[in-house]
C-alpha cells in the first residue's frame, strides 16, 4: 500500500484546474508527510526488486523529534521469518512516481545487514549501534533524505 492510499486526510491529493490543465499537488506533501501514512509503505532497490515494507518509524524524542530510523520487514512468509532491519530515514528516498521509497542496496546485501527479530529489538539509542548501523547503509545522521 502506498502512502496516497493510506492518506485519510487529503494530505497528497491532486487536483486539477480544468479539463485541459495539469494535476496540481494540494497539502504539505511530498515535503511535509504524515508518519502513520509512511507505515506499510513499500520499499525497493534502484534495480526495482521488492525489499518489503515500513514497519514503523523511528522518531528521536532525545533531540530534534527527527526521525532517525525506518524500521523495515524483509523475507519470511506472511510474517513467519520475516527479519526487521532498522534502516536510517538518510538512506531511503521516496519515490513520489512510483509511490514507494527506494534503498540503494540489494537483496544479498539487505539480507547480511544488521538486523532483529520482531520480538527483540535492539536499543536504537545506544551511540555504538547507531554507528554501526550508519556505517552500514553508509550515511550521516542528520542527512536529508532525497525525494525524486
Amino acid at each position: 500500500m502506498n502512502y496516497e492510499e493510506r492518506d485519510l486526510y487529503g494530505i497528497y491529493k491532486a487536483t486539477t484546474d480544468n479539463a485541459s490543465g495539469p494535476d496540481t499537488s494540494h497539502g504539505p506533501g511530498p515535503y511535509l508527510m504524515g508518519a502513520n501514512t509512511l507505515v506499510g509503505n513499500d520499499v525497493y532497490n534502484k534495480a526495482g526488486e521488492d525489499l518489503g515494507e515500513i514497519k514503523e518509524i523511528m522518531l528521536d524524542m532525545r533531540g530534534n523529534g527527527q526521525v532517525s530510523y525506518a524500521v523495515l520487514s524483509f523475507g519470511g512468509f506472511m510474517g513467519v521469518g520475516e527479519k526487521f532491519f532498522a534502516v536510517p530515514w538518510q538512506a531511503l528516498t521516496l519515490d513520489t512516481e512510483n509511490k514507494r521509497f527506494v534503498l540503494d542496496v540489494t537483496k544479498e546485501q539487505l539480507d547480511s545487514a544488521p538486523g532483529f527479530d520482531k520480538n527483540k529489538w535492539p536499543d536504537m539509542a545506544d551511540p555504538t549501534w547507531a554507528a554501526g548501523i550508519h556505517a552500514y547503509y553508509r550515511t550521516t545522521p542528520g542527512q536529508t533524505p532525497a525525494i525524486l
